[in-house]
C-alpha cells in the first residue's frame, strides 16, 4: 500500500476505536485536578492525618485555655470543717488545703481566720460579689501583699526607733565608762573583790560588815554560790563564824544561810569545811539574839534536804542544843523557828519514804541515807513531845498553827506522852472552844474553809486521837 492509501486509511477510522481514547483522557483530567487541589489546601482530606490531626488538637487546647481564663471562677467558702473544694474554685488566702489520701479529693477549712480578718483590716480589695475573675484573684493578692510588706516595714522601722530611744550602743556606754573611770566587773570578779575586802586586815568593822551585807545578795544565785566555792571564798566565810565579834558571826551566817539554800553542791562542801560544828557552837553559847536568828536560818539551810547533814546534826548533840535554846527566856521567836525546822525534817523524811515506795523516783543512795536518820527516836528521847505540847500555849495564831502541825505529826511517836499530859488536854480544849467562835463569825462572812476553821480541824482531830 503507498502513502497515499495510508493516509486515507487513517482518516477514515470508525468511531469504535475513539472510545478507549476519551476515557483515558478524562482519567488525566481528573488526576491533575486532584493533584492541584491538594497542594492549594493543607487541609484536604487525602493530606498526612497525623499532622491535621496534631493541628486541631492544639487549637482546642488554645481555644479552652482563653475560655477558661475569661470564665467567672466560683469562690470556694470555707469553714471550720473540711469540705472537697471541686476544679476550679478558687480559694481564699489564709485557707488550710489538704489531699485527702482515702478520696484522692483536695480538701479545704479555716485556718487563721481572725488574724486573716485583722490584717485584711483597712485594705479595700476590688471584690464586690461572690465571684470573681482569675485576673480579680491576681490583682487582689498582689494588692494584698504589697499592703503586708508596707505595714511590715513600718512597724519595723517604728520599733527599731523605739529600741534606739529605750537602749544606747554598747560601745557608747563602754566610751563613757572609760571617761569616767568606771570598770564594768562580773558577778564572779565582784564576789572575788568583797571577799578580799572582808579578809583583809586593814579593813575596818564597818568595811567587813558591808563587804559581807553586800556578798549575801550575790550569792542568792546558785550559780554564784557555787562561783564562791570555787575560788575558795565560802571556807573564808565559814571562817567568819570564829569571829570574836557577833555583828561578824551574824552576817557571815546571813551570807552562808543565802549560800546552802537548795544549793547541794555548797552544802557538801559546808560540811567538810565544819560548818555545821561552828553554827551549833554559837547556838549553844551566849550570843545576841539577833545573831542566833541568822545562825538558826544558816543551820535550817544546811540541814533541808540533806540527810547526811542531818544524820551529823544528831551526832553533834544538834536535837539537845535546839532544846536548851527554846527553853531559853525570850526566845518565843526562835522557839516557832525550830519547831519549824522540826516539822519540816519529819514530812521530809516521811516523803521520801513514801515516793520511793509509790514512783521508785528517790535514788537508793538518798534513800538510804534517809534511814539512817533517827530523828523521831531521838526527839522522844530528848523530850520533844513534852517541848512541843507546851509551846501550844503561845498567843500568836500563826505560832499555834505550826506547833499543831508538828503534834500531829509526832502523834504517832509521842501519843502517850501526850495522854499523860493533862495541861495539853486542858490547853486543847481551850482552843477548841476559842476557834469555835472565830469559826462562827467566819462563817457568818461567808468563809467555808477560813483560816480559824482549819486550827479547829487540827485541835478537833488532836482531840479526838488523845480520847
Amino acid at each position: 500500500m503507498n502513502s497515499g492509501t495510508f493516509l486515507t486509511a487513517h482518516q477514515s477510522l470508525p468511531s469504535s476505536s475513539m472510545a478507549p481514547l476519551g476515557m483515558l483522557l478524562g482519567l488525566l483530567m481528573a488526576a491533575c485536578l486532584t493533584f492541584c487541589l491538594s497542594h492549594q489546601n493543607p487541609e484536604f482530606a487525602l493530606t498526612n492525618p497525623e499532622k491535621s490531626s496534631t493541628k486541631e488538637t492544639e487549637r482546642k487546647e488554645t481555644k479552652a485555655e482563653e475560655e477558661l481564663d475569661a470564665e467567672v471562677l466560683e469562690v470556694f467558702h470555707p469553714t471550720h470543717e473540711w469540705q472537697a473544694l471541686r476544679p476550679g474554685q478558687a480559694v481564699p488566702a489564709g485557707s488550710h488545703v489538704r489531699l485527702n489520701l482515702q478520696t484522692g479529693e483536695r480538701e479545704a477549712k479555716l485556718q487563721y481566720e481572725d488574724k486573716f480578718r485583722n490584717n485584711l483590716k483597712g485594705k479595700r480589695l476590688d471584690i464586690n460579689t461572690n465571684t470573681y475573675t482569675s485576673q480579680d484573684l491576681k490583682s487582689a493578692l498582689a494588692k494584698f501583699k504589697e499592703g503586708a510588706e508596707m505595714e511590715s516595714s513600718k512597724e519595723d522601722k517604728a520599733r527599731q526607733a523605739k529600741v534606739k530611744r529605750l537602749f544606747r550602743p554598747i560601745e557608747e556606754l563602754k566610751k563613757d565608762f572609760d571617761e569616767l573611770n568606771v570598770v564594768i566587773e562580773t558577778d564572779m570578779q565582784i564576789m572575788v573583790r568583797l571577799i578580799n575586802k572582808f579578809n583583809s586586815s586593814s579593813s575596818s568593822l564597818e568595811e567587813k560588815i558591808a563587804a559581807l551585807f553586800d556578798l549575801e545578795y550575790y550569792v542568792h544565785q546558785m550559780d554564784n554560790a557555787q562561783d564562791l566555792l570555787s575560788f575558795g571564798g565560802l571556807q573564808v566565810v565559814i571562817n567568819g563564824l570564829n569571829s570574836t565579834e557577833p555583828l561578824v558571826k551574824e552576817y557571815a551566817a546571813f551570807v552562808l544561810g543565802a549560800a546552802f539554800s537548795s544549793n547541794p553542791k555548797v552544802q557538801v562542801e559546808a560540811i567538810e569545811g565544819g560548818a555545821l560544828q561552828k553554827l551549833l557552837v554559837i547556838l549553844a553559847t551566849e550570843q545576841p539574839l539577833t545573831a542566833k536568828k541568822k545562825v538558826l536560818f544558816a543551820l535550817c539551810s544546811l540541814l533541808r534536804h540533806f540527810p547526811y547533814a542531818q544524820r551529823q546534826f544528831l551526832k553533834l548533840g544538834g536535837l539537845q542544843v535546839l532544846r536548851s535554846l527554846v527553853q531559853e527566856k525570850g526566845t518565843e521567836v526562835l522557839a516557832v523557828r525550830v519547831i519549824t525546822l522540826l516539822y519540816d525534817l519529819v514530812t521530809e523524811k516521811m516523803f521520801a519514804e513514801e515516793e520511793a515506795e509509790l514512783t521508785q523516783e528517790t535514788s537508793p543512795e538518798k534513800l538510804q541515807q534517809y534511814r539512817q536518820v533517827h530523828l523521831l527516836p531521838g526527839l522522844r528521847e530528848q523530850g520533844w513531845c513534852e517541848i512541843t505540847a507546851h509551846l501550844l500555849a503561845l498567843p500568836e495564831h500563826d505560832a499555834r498553827e505550826k506547833v499543831l502541825q508538828t503534834l500531829g505529826v509526832l502523834l504517832a511517836t509521842c501519843q502517850d506522852r501526850y495522854r499523860q499530859d493533862p495541861q495539853l488536854s486542858r490547853t486543847l480544849a481551850s482552843l477548841q472552844a476559842e476557834y469555835q467562835v472565830l469559826a462562827s463569825l467566819e462563817l457568818q462572812d461567808g468563809e467555808d474553809e477560813g483560816y480559824f476553821r482549819e486550827l479547829l480541824g487540827s485541835v478537833d482531830s488532836l482531840l479526838k486521837e488523845l480520847r
